[in-house]
């Protein structure tokens, strides 16, 4: 092996191998939340870099001389760039890169900031190797020996990383069983099979859901409509129609979840407006237990919830990667059946999250986006157009809108990274020692006080009292790699089925005729369209959806997680294991286990439909008598100009 004391290419193959191995080791207990416990889980983790890597690197032990050096060292290079990659996705995200969020890259232009907040100190330890190879490479070359390898070894190499390969699946299928075949969470795949083994297997992923639109037929949505149509929730008499050709004003909270609700820091309320909506004596019915449903798409996922009731991709945005679907909105059956006109309001440019082209399926007649407002730089933060502002310059447009209409503004402010100037943070930090927290709290008030503005704004304008007003988070703001921060500043270990709990994104819903109160209801995103459906008078039941109306007295208590967790008012399922709700102590009896087994099989089910829906693009089979198709012709937004072809 040994010529010279010289670095033969076999040894540097084996060198590459360990040091890309041990960076993954160090990603692993230092950056990603993996939730790895016990023995077997551990050992898996040893096991799960070896295969890929050393398959990879070995087939380039057929090259001779220095240019086999060379290769070595490059395909480790990439190696570590996909680490790393996945590293500072994961930090912003909580979630592993995939082949469809690549095709996701023109929004990283608008999130610069947003991501540059994501490096760390530490970062250069991921490319140490890499930099003493290349200096190994190009200054002390004569260290190298141009000894090749022999040809015939390389098979075998390449036979022990397959074995190995096989040998961490089984492992993993031990504890994890049905890993490739009935799991929605990146986490499970990368902590049992590595980050490198999940690139392919997304890979692969990728091209089967790519061949499923191609397949599709209208027997499977023949197959997707019995299901749905199990779930129908019949309207509550005493409120079908009860805000039949009302204005519906939706207000996107960007990253808010409720646990900022009630908090106080260093004495002061975070969010004392909504505090007051949230006591239900005002003219909202505050929804306790809404949570958000999205995945990868996290802002646009839950756009997608909210006027779809389906759920969004297990990989990817469908924002980006369905653009081209066919739908059946709640904006377009209000336009067809009660004459409302649609528009979206946003400070930043409509292209973000390609809305330019979904809203266009969505049937949205006027999309507002940041051309339409002053972006002058003292008007911005952070990902956009800061909040109060957005919501002064909002005002006008909703009074020219054609009555009824329905209207949907997106905030920013409280958005990673969470900054706001000092000048406008009206809360002091409370200095847990986390930034993004820390921040989070401040911009969280910030975007309490903005709210409470518009509130009173659209009073001034005589378009509060006449209209149903929904208030919602979209997803959660602050991930698991804040927990011990976040359980600071609430006083409470976050646990796993704590994390879960903070889940909650909170909907706030004013209706003319229905009186305030607190509702406990468990409930999420996908049930919002057949409860405004319901209350509009429009009957959900000719509709391919997921949610069912929460004020139905058959509304189904199940909160469905895009990573296949579930939680009702008994029982949460979090990564397969079962919980009591209320103490969050494993369960134990047997009935709730068998109970909640059958929830669980019944949630992944609903997820498969859910994905086969969009992934098939299975509506454009549905020729329904009560929804004309959307053709996006009829639509064009142009900068700055409100403009439907129309």
């Amino acid at each position: 092996m040994f010529k010279d004391k010289k670095i033969t290419i076999f040894t540097f193959f084996l060198m590459t191998v360990l040091t890309v191995s041990v960076k993954t080791y160090f990603a692993y207990y230092v950056d990603l939340s993996l939730g790895v416990k016990g023995i077997v889980q551990n050992l898996i983790l040893l096991l799960n870099p070896y295969s890929l890597v050393a398959l990879i690197l070995s087939t380039l032990l057929f090259f001779k001389g220095r240019k086999a050096f060379w290769l070595v060292f490059t395909g480790g290079t990439l190696l570590t760039l996909l680490l790393y990659s996945n590293v500072v996705y994961f930090r912003f995200f909580s979630d592993f890169l995939t082949f469809s969020t690549l095709n996701q890259v023109s929004n990283v232009e608008s999130m610069s900031g947003a991501l540059w907040s994501s490096f760390q100190w530490y970062d250069f330890v991921y490319f140490l190797d890499t930099i003493v190879y290349l200096v190994l490479l190009t200054v002390k070359r004569d260290v190298l020996s141009t000894q090749s390898f022999k040809r015939k070894f390389v098979p075998v190499m390449m036979g022990v990383s397959i074995a190995l390969f096989f040998i961490n699946l089984a492992f993993a299928e031990m504890d994890r069983p049905e890993l490739l075949t009935r799991t929605f969470d990146h986490k499970y795949l990368v902590k049992y099979l590595g980050p490198y083994n999940f690139t392919v297997y997304d890979g692969v992923k990728t091209i089967q859901n790519n061949q499923q639109k191609a397949m599709a037929s209208a027997d499977d949505l023949t197959r997707l409509q019995s299901y749905t149509k199990t779930k129908y929730a019949e309207p509550n008499k005493k409120y079908f129609g009860i805000a039949k050709e009302k204005n519906i004003i939706k207000i996107h909270l960007e990253s808010f979840q409720t646990e900022m609700i009630g908090l106080k820091v260093n004495g002061k309320e975070v969010t004392p407006y909504l505090n007051q909506l949230a006591t239900g004596n005002d003219d909202f019915i505050y929804y306790s237990n809404f949570f958000h449903s999205t995945g990868q798409g996290k802002t646009s996922d839950a756009e997608l919830t909210m006027d779809n009731s389906m759920y969004g991709l297990q990989q990817g945005s469908a924002f980006s990667l369905k653009s081209d679907n066919t739908f059946q909105s709640l904006p377009a059956i209000l336009h067809q059946k009660q004459n409302y006109s649609t528009s979206v309001m946003h400070g930043d440019y409509k292209t973000f999250w390609n809305r330019d082209q979904i809203y266009k399926r969505f049937g949205i007649d006027k999309f507002y986006d940041a051309t339409y407002y002053d972006m002058s730089e003292e008007n911005l933060e952070n990902l956009g157009l800061k909040d109060k502002e957005f919501f002064k310059e909002s005002i006008p447009y909703l009074k020219k809108e054609t009555k009824p209409f329905y209207s949907h503004l997106l905030t920013l402010t409280n958005h990673y990274p969470f900054t706001v100037d000092p000048s406008e943070a009206t809360i002091a930090s409370p200095n847990t020692g986390d930034a993004t927290v820390d921040g989070y709290v401040q911009t969280a008030r910030y975007l309490d006080e903005a709210v409470r503005q518009f509130m009173t704004d659209l009073k001034k304008n005589g378009l509060y009292d006449d209209s149903v007003i929904m208030i919602y988070g979209d997803h959660y703001g602050i991930s698991e790699n804040h927990n011990k921060a976040m359980g600071q500043l609430i006083g409470e270990t976050v646990t796993p089925a704590k994390f879960m709990d903070l889940q909650r994104t909170g909907l706030f819903l004013k209706v003319p005729g229905i009186k305030g109160h607190v509702d406990p209801t468990y409930a999420s995103q996908v049930d919002v369209m057949p409860t405004i459906l319901h209350l509009t008078g429009i009957d959900a039941k000719p509709y391919t959806i997921f949610g069912t109306d929460l004020l139905s007295k058959k509304h189904r208590q199940v909160v469905v997680f895009r990573n296949g967790d579930f939680i009702t008012p008994e029982i949460k399922s979090l990564n397969g294991v079962f919980y009591d709700n209320k103490t969050n102590a494993q369960l134990t009896d047997e009935k709730l286990i068998a109970k909640a087994t059958k929830i669980k099989n019944t949630v992944a089910t609903e997820l498969e439909m859910s994905d086969s829906l969009l992934n098939g693009d299975l509506l454009r089979f549905y020729n329904n008598k009560e929804f004309k198709k959307i053709n996006p012709a009829d639509y064009e937004y142009q900068n700055g100009t409100v403009s439907s072809m129309k």
